[in-house]
């Protein structure tokens, strides 16, 4: 490898989109695509932006649900990309957004309810993590809410579970990645964590088993 010093605008070197449904004050949902999170146990950690609308619902409503779309939604989320909740329009957004009250439609996307929360979940999402706020602060220099929420719950597309576990397969789920500012799937599996849960030879087992069940 031959290195450079380069001064990239962005650090979004490849990660999930999700997209975050939360209430309006007058109860109605809002939906807005991000790419900064991350999870440690039960805990998922948010970045978001303090000009939208879903920085404003976390700090006065402490519910979230965090819809994870495959690749096939990719569309879905590039529609509601240009779209905010707030209105007016902040300022620094007025030159490439626009208000939109009902993302659900403007997307094409399904609100389906939750079950531990108030805000509706993303029905063609396969994986939709119910959750609460538990910690909400302000960083990156003002800019961004750094916003620690706890997972209540978890729903999963029943075709990527490894059957009759609470397994996500790795081989059958597979993220929306937001790579630079384009849109991703993953590729072939390269290889497993010496940690994993669900390695390639177990999950290829229950697969036989179940064909086994259905003859």
């Amino acid at each position: 490898m031959s290195h450079v010093t380069i001064e990239p605008s962005i650090l979004y070197v490849g990660t999930p989109v999700a997209l975050l449904s939360t209430l309006n004050e007058d109860g109605t949902p809002n939906l807005a695509p991000m790419s900064s999170a991350w999870a440690l146990s039960d805990v998922v950690v948010l970045g978001i932006a303090m000009s939208g609308q879903t920085a404003a619902n976390l700090r006065a409503r402490r519910e979230v649900v965090i819809n994870y779309p495959g690749p096939e939604q990719w569309e879905a989320v590039e529609r509601l990309a240009p779209l905010t909740g707030r209105d007016p329009v902040p300022a620094e957004k007025r030159d490439r957004f626009r208000f939109e009250r009902d993302k659900f439609a403007a997307a094409g996307l399904t609100p389906v309810a939750s079950e531990r929360v108030g805000p509706p979940r993303v029905a063609e999402c396969p994986l939709q993590f119910e959750a609460v706020v538990v910690r909400n602060e302000v960083g990156a220099g003002g800019f961004f809410a750094v916003v620690h929420t706890r997972v209540l719950r978890v729903h999963a597309d029943r075709r990527i579970v490894v059957p009759g576990t609470s397994h996500v397969d790795p081989a059958r789920w597979s993220p929306l990645i937001y790579n630079f500012r384009h849109y991703f799937g993953l590729g072939a599996e390269l290889g497993e964590s010496f940690r994993t849960e669900t390695p390639r030879a177990a999950r290829r087992a229950r697969a036989g088993a179940g064909a086994s069940g259905r003859t």
